[in-house]
């Protein structure tokens, strides 16, 4: 990508299209093409369609998503097959009808199979049976990977499909009926120091682990892989294998390791106490990294400096949330 290039970030004002508009201004791109939800529904096809044909963009990232924790997944899966299938239907069709260069389809870690060998490659894609409790969310990026990958075939388009590990940071989402493990977390024990409450409870036994990725460092993956010289991005999307990269760290955490980390952040003196009626969800979820790791990136920020600065951000934009 060039710096003057017409770049359309779908889903801008996410915890990840933010961290993604954060790394192209850093880095000094000048045609950053954004839209609310109000402005362009992707959901509908029409809408889509019009703004392709009035902004022309020359590269697409799609951080366009309905996402959720095990909770939003398990109340509301019609809405999570439903919406991000119509998404990544419209925004990957009308990027082939208007000639978009490269395109940035990213999905997530919960399209391997709940039983997945550890680390999990790319190539465990389809191997087993999904995790229940989000599966219409994982099949649904399924099925925007193997979009990408069939134009690729028939339109000889160049989509590239990337799949981050978990993520939180600036702009994450704390509600805690929809929220992911690690704002969800940093908001109930903010909570319980601040109402001087003596337990904080949590979902599940904090035996299963998650590997956690700064935004931020998931931004500057993004960035790397839409600007590798062509034959390294074109060896990527070969009609052989699904154009798909894993983006994480390398490295998990139970959730009991992670519990401790949030309350010391946070600064909790409580107890912690397992709620092991609650599901768990996938064993384990680590990413095999090597492939993008072989193209040069590797993340910068640890768990406990990412969770520090996340904290910050959260009591900075703490009327946001309505919280104690």
């Amino acid at each position: 990508m060039n710096l003057k290039d017409r770049i359309y970030v779908a889903g801008h004002t996410g915890l990840v299209g933010s961290a993604l508009i954060r790394e192209l201004q850093r880095l000094g791109y000048q045609n950053i093409i954004t839209r609310m939800h109000r402005e362009c529904d992707l959901t509908e096809q029409m809408q889509v369609r019009q703004f392709f044909e009035e902004e022309k963009p020359q590269h697409v990232i799609m951080a366009a998503a309905k996402v959720g924790g095990i909770l939003a997944n398990s109340t509301m899966p019609a809405e999570f097959i439903y919406q991000n299938i119509a998404i990544h239907n419209n925004v990957i069709h009308e990027a082939y009808q208007h000639g978009v260069d490269r395109l940035l389809y990213l999905g997530s870690s919960c399209i391997y199979p709940r039983e997945c060998p550890q680390p999990m490659k790319e190539s465990y894609l389809l191997s087993g049976p999904l995790e229940f409790t989000n599966r219409p969310y994982a099949i649904a990026k399924i099925s925007g990977i193997e979009m990408c990958w069939a134009y690729n075939r028939q339109y000889q388009t160049k989509f590239l499909s990337a799949m981050p590990t978990n993520l939180y940071g600036p702009g994450d989402n704390y509600d805690l009926k929809t929220s992911h493990v690690i704002p969800a977390l940093l908001r109930k024990f903010h909570e319980a120091k601040e109402s001087n409450s003596d337990t904080v409870t949590v979902w599940g036994t904090g035996q299963c682990r998650r590997e956690f990725m700064y935004s931020d460092d998931m931004a500057q993956a993004c960035i790397h892989l839409l600007s590798l010289p062509e034959n390294q991005y074109q060896a990527l999307i070969n009609n052989k294998q699904a154009p798909l990269v894993n983006i994480g760290c390398g490295q998990d955490v139970s959730i009991k390791e992670l519990a401790q980390i949030i309350k010391k952040t946070s600064d909790y003196q409580g107890e912690i106490i397992w709620d092991t009626s609650k599901p768990d969800g996938t064993p384990r979820k680590l990413l095999d990294t090597s492939r993008i790791n072989h193209l040069g990136w590797q993340p910068a920020i640890t768990l406990e400096a990412g969770l520090k600065k996340s904290y910050e951000c959260f009591l900075q934009n703490i009327d946001k949330f309505a919280v104690v």
